[in-house]
């Protein structure tokens, strides 16, 4: 008797917002998928009848994750495929989906991306920051001691910060960027993306709480904030990696040090060993 061929799992991107922000791969994998796993079906099936999507749904979320995948896994190894979609943008990113694509992956199963939106990245694109390297660091924590405390970490981060916030916390979380990062940090704030009440403002934070707090229209909707990079003038980077390649130097070769020094700050390694 042969074994029957495994299934696959898709990761399937959906829309954020706009439903006609789905992509046509998105479209007919959910059709020929023999079930698909959504983080919360009530929202999930509206998209699919919109599309004339008649596939079967299941409940794939963060309090059922851990019984559900081993269902799921046993029906893929036995031939069907499974497309996850998370309410809304490309699972995983902030979503539901790690446990079922690691104990796919560990069991041999192919898992195969159907790209599309994506919050995050679509926020970032029309944020005007740079964006040849940024860090996404997902929700912060709803406690306030927690979420200062993360903001404290990232304060003299580089490059530019990508964040998810709630309706609940936006300007609370503002504030607090405001008190830890200074009024002068440039955050842009992208809310209700694709969607009919779409705004993207960028100014320091300073200003920019200031007209959140005015505006009860921009606490409301889904957000992403994008914080731009900590910078230094010249002068101060060059004092910094000096500071930096002093500490090194006590532990190890002048050269490894300055090489070291100058990848933490951003200061010109010449200027360090040269100082040693």
């Amino acid at each position: 008797m042969s074994t029957p061929k495994q299934g696959t799992l898709f990761v399937v991107a959906t829309p954020i917002g706009h439903r006609d922000d789905i992509t046509v791969r998105a479209i007919e994998t959910l059709k020929r998928a023999d079930v698909v796993a959504a983080e919360d079906t009530r929202h999930t099936r509206p998209l699919l009848q919109h599309y004339a999507i008649d596939t079967p749904l299941v409940a794939l979320h963060d309090h059922n994750e851990r019984t559900a995948v081993d269902g799921l896994v046993t029906r893929m190894l036995g031939g069907e495929s499974v497309a996850l979609v998370s309410d809304a943008g490309t699972p995983l990113i902030s979503d539901p989906g790690f446990r079922l694509v690691r104990a796919a992956r560990a069991a041999g199963i192919r898992v195969s991306p159907i790209p599309g939106a994506c919050a995050a990245i679509a926020a970032l694109s029309v944020a005007g920051l740079p964006s040849d390297r940024f860090v996404f660091e997902g929700f912060l924590s709803a406690k306030a001691g927690a979420r200062r405390s993360r903001l404290q970490e990232l304060v003299g981060e580089t490059r530019t910060v990508i964040y998810y916030e709630s309706s609940h916390r936006v300007l609370e979380c503002l504030e607090d960027m405001r008190e830890i990062f200074g009024a002068e940090r440039e955050v842009v704030l992208a809310r209700e993306l694709t969607k009919m009440f779409e705004t993207v403002l960028g100014e320091p934070l300073g200003t920019l709480v200031e007209r959140v707090a005015a505006d009860p229209n921009q606490q409301k909707g889904e957000f992403v904030l994008m914080a731009a990079g900590h910078t230094m003038d010249e002068d101060a980077r060059v004092g910094e990696g000096l500071r930096v390649f002093a500490i090194l130097r006590e532990d190890m070769p002048p050269a490894k040090a300055a090489k070291l020094a100058a990848a933490i700050t951003g200061a010109p390694r010449k200027a360090l060993y040269g100082a040693g």
